[in-house]
């Protein structure tokens, strides 16, 4: 075969073999045996191996995998993915609907009646969210929700699922993203139990935390074997063609998207209503999990006109089903200490069966809620998994309590290392105060100091921390900057290239910025946003820690609480040693040059409201920018906002609020000239 026969051959075979993958997966119906496509396949993957140069990136050979992903590169989404408010009852659907009338200018009607809001009904898939990337038909990217802002680059993973299509058909936008639910369906899930188990392997816990797992590991031929499968529930970007959710729904079934057929578009909330009821029967009988109904305005506009909250849309909301329960007998209690060295009591339950899991434990939260419950050892206790994730104990059946059981008597001593534990007045825990040298404290401390949003040390886990203090060889995370290549070579599954990574990653890390090196060192109460308020009030540690508590509660987000949480931690003789430590180590204490002279108080005193979409700046970036010379962030337009930042597409609600309260707008260059002055 010459280059030409072989390179129309390989289109030939792509385009036959990704119709019976779209005929499979998608429409769920075959129309040739697995032996004839897995044929057909393996000739098209030995003339590519035989013409790699007609090999391509949508070919369907790439969904076989093989492909090794070291790492997962952080990605920012282009779109915030935002998650949804929860609603569990009937009132609360009803309360939503009249919000929504009066967001738009409405008023709620008669529930039966036909609406101007028409919504649209989907099956909340109990998966792992993802954001699928097309440019020119083409996937380009597939990025994990991640912590809604940016999330995990996964792309080589997600071409392995057969449901999510490498190139489109007929005519679709030349740039959009598409969100999905990826899934492991359930007899997929039950079979790789089975296998699992008879080679000796502990089964995997349940099919959500399994597609999520599946979809970061490293080797993409395993992600292929796992069979994970994708519905796709929204599009965004500015080409969409319709003008109505539903609609492009439709448009990307058209494509060759995989979309549920359980999607209906309904006249009112009553309609609703009856969609949810159907399915709280229903739902299991389906070969895949659902947790809940999510329910959307379907038209564009009104979406628009509504807008969004910090968290979540005023157009969206999701129905969480009530919680399945089942009565088990409560074999003992432990408890588990924090990072912070909050103690929290856990259930032993006698393996019981529940919402598609065996469930051994279960949460008892505090000593209130044992004394509320008088929860006894040897009790039947009633479970339920709380928004159908975390097992909870909810209460006790009184009436199979045995005789002479005794009240359950709170630890008053530390678990592990056996000290007194405190209560503070305004706390529902019990804390151990041994902080320095409460095991599971110093490697939670530890864990925090090396995550992504504090010093991000990726090659150091809480795997190879519980290594690192078992051996000896790091009590506080000072010790982490001692550490030598020679010390960790001879730790289990430490090799020259993983020790050279952490030694490299620890002195990378020297170069993250103070206000992130603040929040790393883990003083309680002062999160990533607090510390970055400080960071930029005091300029250095060395001003922090001079100051008073009067002083402190100067800054914006710093109360009493916190206040008093800073001036404990550095009075703290130990604190101030391994601080002295990491600056004698290198890492960074005080703000740049670069910083101290980019900031300004050029806005001091302003107050900003970010709508729209803009060209040169992420709105994040321009709240960076916003924060950094002085001005202040606000979520809604009231008389004490200075300014309006309008982009494209800006809420209309918010447009005529501000002029009705004669709020000052700008653009994006308004902005930035306010700035260059």
């Amino acid at each position: 075969m010459d280059r030409s026969q072989a390179e129309k051959k390989i289109k030939e075979l792509s385009v036959e073999i990704e119709k019976h993958n779209h005929n499979y997966y998608v429409n769920d119906a075959p129309t040739i045996s697995d032996f004839e496509f897995d044929k057909l396949l393996e000739e098209l993957i030995a003339l590519e191996k035989q013409f790699p140069e007609f090999l391509s990136s949508t070919s369907p050979s790439q969904r076989v995998g093989g492909a090794i992903t070291k790492t997962f590169k952080t990605v920012k989404h282009n779109y915030p993915m935002l998650s949804l408010s929860n609603s569990y009852s009937t009132e609360d659907l009803i309360d939503f609907d009249r919000k929504v009338q009066e967001g738009l200018g409405l008023q709620q009607n008669d529930l039966f009646a036909s609406s101007t809001v028409k919504y649209v009904c989907e099956l909340k898939f109990d998966g792992l969210s993802i954001g699928l990337n097309y440019v020119n038909g083409e996937l380009t990217q597939a990025i994990t929700r991640g912590d809604g802002v940016q999330g995990d680059d996964v792309t080589t993973n997600a071409k392995t699922i057969r449901s999510i299509p490498l190139k489109l058909k007929g005519n679709y936008p030349s740039s959009f993203e598409i969100r999905g639910e990826i899934f492991l369906p359930r007899h997929v899930f039950d079979q790789i139990n089975k296998e699992r188990e008879e080679i000796g392997e502990p089964p995997l816990a349940n099919p959500r935390n399994a597609a999520s797992g599946t979809m970061k590991m490293q080797d993409s031929a395993v992600v292929a074997g796992r069979k994970l499968d994708c519905f796709v529930y929204y599009m965004l970007g500015e080409e969409v063609p319709f003008k109505s959710h539903f609609e492009n729904l439709n448009a990307a079934k058209s494509w060759g998207f995989k979309t549920s057929e359980h999607s209906k578009l309904l006249d009112n909330i009553n309609e609703v209503l009856e969609y949810i009821e159907y399915w709280d029967k229903e739902r299991f009988k389906l070969p895949f999990d659902i947790d809940g109904i999510v329910i959307k305005v379907n038209d564009y506009k009104q979406q628009l006109q509504l807008g969004f909250t910090a968290k979540s849309p005023r157009w969206a909301i999701a129905y969480k089903f009530k919680a399945e329960q089942v009565s088990t007998e409560l074999l003992d209690i432990t408890y588990q200490v924090g990072r912070t060295g909050a103690i929290t009591p856990v259930a032993n339950l006698k393996p019981v069966a529940l919402g598609g899991t065996m469930v051994k434990r279960a949460s008892l939260h505090n000593a209130d809620i044992i004394e509320k419950l008088d929860v006894r050892i040897g009790d039947f206790v009633f479970v339920e998994k709380g928004g159908e994730i975390i097992p909870k104990i909810i209460g006790v059946d009184l009436t199979k309590r045995k005789p002479n059981t005794e009240p359950t008597k709170y630890i008053t001593h530390c678990p592990e290392c056996e000290t007194l534990l405190r209560r503070d007045e305004d706390e529902a825990n019990h804390f151990c105060p041994n902080d320095m040298g409460c095991p599971p404290q110093v490697k939670g401390r530890m864990e925090h100091f090396v995550s992504r949003k504090a010093m991000n040390i990726d090659s150091l886990g809480g795997e190879t921390i519980g290594q690192l203090y078992d051996a000896g060889l790091v009590k506080n995370i000072a010790d982490l900057y001692d550490l030598k290549k020679e010390q960790l070579l001879p730790l289990e599954r430490m090799a020259e290239k993983s020790a050279n990574n952490l030694i490299e990653g620890l002195e990378a890390s020297k170069n993250v910025p103070f206000e992130r090196v603040l929040y790393a060192i883990g003083i309680r109460h002062v999160g990533e946003t607090t510390a970055k308020k400080i960071a930029k009030k005091v300029k250095s540690l060395d001003v922090l820690i001079g100051l008073t508590k009067e002083q402190l509660l100067e800054t914006d987000e710093v109360g009493g609480v916190i206040a008093e949480s800073i001036s404990d931690f550095f009075a703290n003789e130990q604190n101030k040693t391994i601080i002295s430590r990491l600056k004698n180590a290198g890492l960074k204490f005080e703000l740049s040059e670069e910083q101290q002279q980019a900031g300004s108080d050029k806005l001091n005193g302003l107050t900003f409201v970010i709508s729209g979409v803009f060209n040169k700046h992420s709105r994040d970036q321009l709240k960076e920018m916003i924060e950094f010379n002085g001005g202040k962030n606000s979520g809604s337009i009231s008389g004490k906002t200075s300014f309006l930042l309008a982009g494209d597409n800006m809420g209309p609600e918010k447009l005529k609020k501000a002029e009705k309260l004669g709020v000052k707008i700008i653009s994006e260059d308004d902005f930035e000239a306010m700035l260059a002055k």
